[in-house]
């Protein structure tokens, strides 16, 4: 790490041997496929509360939200706000469902319910999802890194997905989760560092901050309007709902969390925790990001020199000084989002601080990270090795998979978060990839739990349909201009509410209308 003094590097490199360390703890107790994916369900509440809440703040929360705030404005926090309805659903409904069929896979009982195409439906649909997040957050960790370093994207992503990847393998989800917790104690530190920062570099502090951001409408949560073509309020907020109903109630991540408690009461106690924590935290991302716009604002030179650096980026090779200044002029607030971060720590954080921010970072991102590959290598076993190819596995053979479906999870999230470089905005990336995957295996899991007259037939309908309306939603903007009239006129965080709706109105349509037997 060329670019960062001594003090920082060895900073990074105690972390990272921190997590090291921890795995390399707790593969002496994980020897087993059980321990490996449920850690025997001895885990406190508190600690999967924080492993929940860390799964949720990736690093994309650490980077892209505070550049959606510095770009626009507090239009995505209502996705925050709709955590709580999600989580009293999910405490009311899904955690007793789970903890009571007692199989650690979120989608294994969808076999009994409609058969072993359903199963292996919201599988593809759930691996898919963690390649993106996993990708997203990937990309995350580089753009900041990259600044910092210099070094390329890509060579950091293989670097970090080596480290994560180790940890991960060796210690199963004991690891997973008590490293979540020390990670989100010290990505909650880091960001209460970075605003401290901003606002002791901004004349007036606080109050310069609160007047210039309700002057150019900052502090907005986005139109009231009933539009959903747009990113409106209730677009974000049915949004949120959908996508957090798919978090809390079908995604492994958190299903397996459910397993790893020691009763329904610590389950319920850490879905609970993760709520109250997220809520605030995602908050002081929002401030941080509208606090790094006023901080531009009163140092034009600052930003100036962010807009050339961008420009640089997004002009590789080329050194023609008007050409990169006309680039430079040209870029929005939006253009710099994911940027701004990255460069108000390489330009302003003192040395040892530094360390401390990219540690952060990084907890940000691993703790994530690991979650979806050990989650990622539960399904793969559960879901696909042990239902198709070896039903009498014997513990070996399973924790041996359960090794190399983790590797390979490590190595295809990073291939996915390569492939992302040069996207405009991470947290937008997410959303729409999140949007497209999960909507059709939350449609089917609801029909699945509100309607008994629904059944292998109308679900498997109304699962066709709905991947076509999906289809549809997502790619019909790319129809040509003569067929304009076809494309769809919604906004594309509405792909997960339209098609999971429509995978349940339809299977309950066909249910009712051919009178399928129960």
């Amino acid at each position: 790490m060329n670019h960062l003094p001594l003090l920082d590097i060895a900073i990074i490199g105690l972390y990272l041997l921190a997590m090291m360390g921890v795995g390399v703890y707790f593969a002496r107790k994980g020897k087993t496929a059980d321990s490996f994916t449920k850690a025997s369900g001895q885990i406190p509440g508190w600690a999967i509360g924080l492993s929940l809440f860390g799964t949720f703040l990736s690093s994309n929360t650490f980077l892209g939200v505070p550049g959606k705030a510095f770009g626009s404005n507090w239009n995505s926090y209502v996705f925050s706000l709709s955590l709580p309805l999600a989580a009293w659903i999910a405490a009311r409904y899904f955690v007793p469902f789970y903890r009571r069929i007692g199989g650690v896979s979120a989608y294994e009982h969808l076999e009994h319910r409609f058969g072993a195409w359903a199963r292996t439906y919201a599988v593809a649909c759930f691996l898919l999802t963690q390649m993106a997040r996993t990708g997203s957050i990937f990309f995350g960790i580089a753009l900041s890194l990259q600044a910092l370093t210099g070094y390329d994207m890509a060579t950091i992503m293989l670097v970090t997905g080596v480290c994560v990847t180790f940890y991960t393998v060796l210690g199963g989800i004991e690891a997973v989760i008590w490293t979540d917790v020390m990670q989100s104690i010290l990505l909650i530190f880091g960001a209460l560092l970075v605003l401290v920062l901003v606002l002791i570099g901004i004349p007036g502090g606080v109050s310069t901050v609160v007047e210039a951001g309700m002057q150019d409408d900052k502090f907005s949560l986005g139109s009231w309007a009933p539009d959903f073509t747009s990113a409106t309020f209730w677009t974000i907020l049915l949004y949120g709902l959908f996508i957090n109903l798919n978090n809390f109630g079908i995604d492994q991540n958190y299903v397996q969390r459910y397993h790893t408690a020691s009763s329904e009461r610590e389950a319920h106690r850490s879905l609970w925790l993760s709520v109250k924590v997220y809520v605030p935290v995602s908050l002081l991302f929002f401030i941080i990001g509208t606090c790094l716009y006023v901080y531009a604002q009163v140092h034009p030179d600052w930003l100036d020199v962010v807009r050339m650096r961008v420009a640089s980026e997004r002009l590789p090779g080329v050194t023609d000084a008007a050409r990169l200044s006309q680039e430079a002029a040209s870029l929005t607030a939006a253009d710099l989002g994911d940027k701004i971060m990255p460069h108000f720590i390489v330009t302003n954080i003192p040395v040892g601080l530094t360390g401390l921010l990219v540690a952060a970072i990084l907890s940000a991102a691993m703790s994530t990270i690991s979650s979806n590959l050990n989650s990622a290598a539960t399904v793969f076993l559960v879901d696909l090795y042990q239902r198709y190819f070896n039903r009498a596995a014997t513990p070996e053979r399973s924790l041996r998979v359960l090794y190399l479906a983790t590797g390979g999870a490590g190595l295809l999230g990073t291939i996915a978060g390569i492939s992302m470089i040069g996207v405009r905005s991470i947290l937008d990336v997410w959303w729409e990839l999140s949007g497209i995957f999960a909507g059709g295996m939350l449609g089917l899991f609801v029909l699945g739990m509100a309607s008994r007259r629904a059944n292998n037939q109308a679900a498997f309908i109304a699962v066709i349909v709905g991947i076509l309306i999906i289809i549809w939603l997502t790619f019909s903007k790319l129809l040509p201009a003569h067929l304009e009239f076809l494309r769809n006129p919604l906004h594309v965080n509405m792909t997960i509410v339209v098609g999971t709706l429509s995978i349940f109105l339809v299977g309950l349509l066909v249910s009712r209308f051919r009178k399928l037997p129960s």
